[in-house]
């Protein structure tokens, strides 16, 4: 798993943005495939889930995600429910211990957050339909109505497709210009008319440091190049492959991280 720094310095949570690699899946799904809603075997996504929540310190149904559907909903979690009939959301927060809150990607920008007395918690997932209508935004405000102070919450953005293989066409971008004309900085035109090539991740950097909290940190990893440590939806279409594997990014609070 890969570590943020910002929030490595932060003792009283863990977390990780997993990869792909380390788990038991097999052909496109290979190996840690987490994606309760793939087509992959069951029985061995739990195990993958498994993994991931061990090397966090916790139980299996300690770990929990939501039903993602591209919103800018933000769940407050008391208690883990599971994996079935899960609550439709993009993004989680909790105050509680012992439960490790979790985003499933393929492309899209994981977030996770922190606040810097390791009280509260928070994940979220950022396509971009979730991340222009305030996704980061809805979790930050979730937070401080669990005590966290804005000025003190630490965000990382987690490895995501790159502005370098993220084309998109004019009725996105014109999306993120009546939002906001500024927007216009995170396009850069395609080779082909009309188009532009989107850079998501730094949007939501640039949204997470604009919403005045206390540090963002960037994992510039690209999920549709690194094919051996990230599935991606974009790549397995242009393959014409007939799914993908999702990878997961998950915080918790809890004791002090293992050292060692």
């Amino acid at each position: 798993m890969i570590e943020a720094k910002n929030l490595i310095k932060i003792p009283e949570i863990r977390h990780g943005f997993f990869t792909r690699v380390g788990g038991f899946s097999k052909g496109i799904y290979a190996t840690l495939n987490c994606g309760l809603g793939s087509a992959d075997e069951p029985e061995i996504v739990l195990r993958n889930r498994e993994i991931v929540a061990t090397s966090l310190g916790l139980l299996p149904h300690e770990l929990i995600t939501c039903y993602q559907h591209h919103s800018a909903d933000v769940i407050t979690v008391t208690e883990a429910w599971g994996t079935t009939g899960l609550p439709k959301g993009d993004a989680m927060v909790t105050d509680r211990p012992h439960i490790a809150i979790a985003v499933t990607t393929a492309d899209c920008v994981p977030v996770l957050f922190a606040d810097q007395r390791g009280k509260v918690v928070g994940a979220a997932h950022a396509g971009w339909k979730g991340a222009l209508s305030g996704v980061t935004d809805n979790t930050i405000s979730a937070m401080e109505g669990l005590g966290a102070k804005r000025g003190e919450i630490c965000a990382a953005v987690g490895p995501a497709i790159s502005g370098r293989s993220y084309e998109v066409g004019p009725e996105r971008y014109q999306a993120f210009i009546e939002d906001d004309a500024e927007n216009a900085r995170f396009f850069r035109r395609s080779g082909r008319e009309g188009h532009y090539m989107l850079d998501l991740p730094a949007y939501v950097e640039n949204r997470l440091a604009k919403a005045g909290i206390g540090s963002v940190e960037r994992i510039d990893r690209c999920t549709y190049q690194d094919e051996e440590h990230f599935y991606s939806f974009r790549r397995s279409t242009h393959r014409g492959e007939p799914d993908y594997g999702r990878q997961l990014s998950a915080i918790t609070l809890g004791p002090e991280r293992f050292v060692g």
